[in-house]
């Protein structure tokens, strides 16, 4: 009898207790749902992501609504403002088109919207070691190395740097950076962002004497002053002519002394490095 009381006891409680939870969810969902609402104002954004140098189509872009309070300034809100206008910087899907990503209306697309003005385009003609093993993409920065002998004599040949962080606009027909993981492209022409100056620099290094481009770190913003060099210069000879003469024919033709050795002074050296042998050779003036 006792069993029996505490079971009906239990059903009740289970009964109850369900009954309760019924009623409370279907209370919870009579009730109306809390809207708020936020203004909110059209935006034309882009529909995918898009290169520099594109013309923007419709199908380009679209309209979506943005919160008022948090516009971004000078947003277009009309596509008409925005189709037929080139694109100087790159584009990322959902990203409102602001003026300042766009070329003016009478400049068209392709490259010459996307040179800055007061500053030209010029292209050099390169090879795969020019163009740093195809490393050299647009948006990157490089060094320009002219070597040029200004006498025409071989004697006075020089290399210096002549161009200092200058920025690669276009690789080829391409302007935009390869965004396969950045992957190096096969060009027989760079052209590079310069001003007037540096582009008569450029041309002349380029017409008179070969060029090479020294690929370089785009955060690296310092411009070092360089004197160029010469290849005597280069392999540490200069005015007097001085001579190479190795250590072991100095050596060979010195007198036999087994108890007094004269000391020498110390005399310069050149490393000859020939395959995978070093030798040293002492450098002497001539008399």
């Amino acid at each position: 009898m006792a069993r029996m009381r505490v079971f009906m006891v239990f059903v009740l409680a289970i009964t109850a207790g369900g009954a309760l939870a019924f009623g409370t969810y279907n209370y919870v969902q009579r009730l109306p749902a809390r809207t708020t609402s936020m203004p909110t104002r059209p935006v034309v954004v882009a529909a995918s992501d898009l290169d520099i140098g594109a013309e923007l189509r419709r199908e380009d872009v679209r309209i979506i609504d943005w919160p008022a309070n948090a516009m971004p300034a000078n947003a277009i809100s009309d596509p008409k403002d925005v189709i037929g206008r080139g694109i100087v910087l790159p584009l990322i899907q959902n990203e409102p088109i602001l003026p300042m990503k766009l070329a003016s209306k009478e400049a068209g697309s392709g490259l010459p919207p996307t040179i800055p003005p007061g500053l030209r385009a010029v292209s050099v003609r390169v090879n795969e070691v020019i163009g740093v093993a195809g490393y050299v993409l647009p948006g990157g920065r490089v060094d320009v190395l002219a070597t040029v002998s200004p006498t025409g004599q071989s004697t006075d040949m020089t290399s210096k740097v002549i161009l200092t962080n200058v920025q690669v606009l276009a690789a080829g027909t391409k302007i935009e950076r390869d965004t396969d993981r950045n992957k190096p492209i096969a060009v027989s022409v760079v052209t590079l962002l310069v001003d007037p100056e540096e582009a008569e620099r450029l041309t002349l290094a380029s017409t008179e004497g070969k060029i090479q481009l020294a690929l370089r770190n785009p955060l690296d913003k310092t411009m070092p002053a360089t004197h160029g060099i010469r290849p005597g210069a280069l392999f540490g000879f200069g005015v007097p002519t001085r001579t190479a003469v190795t250590r072991t024919r100095l050596a060979s033709s010195a007198p036999s002394s087994p108890s007094v050795r004269v000391a020498e002074p110390d005399l310069p050296t050149v490393e000859i490095i020939r395959g995978d042998k070093r030798a040293r050779e002492v450098v002497r003036q001539e008399q």
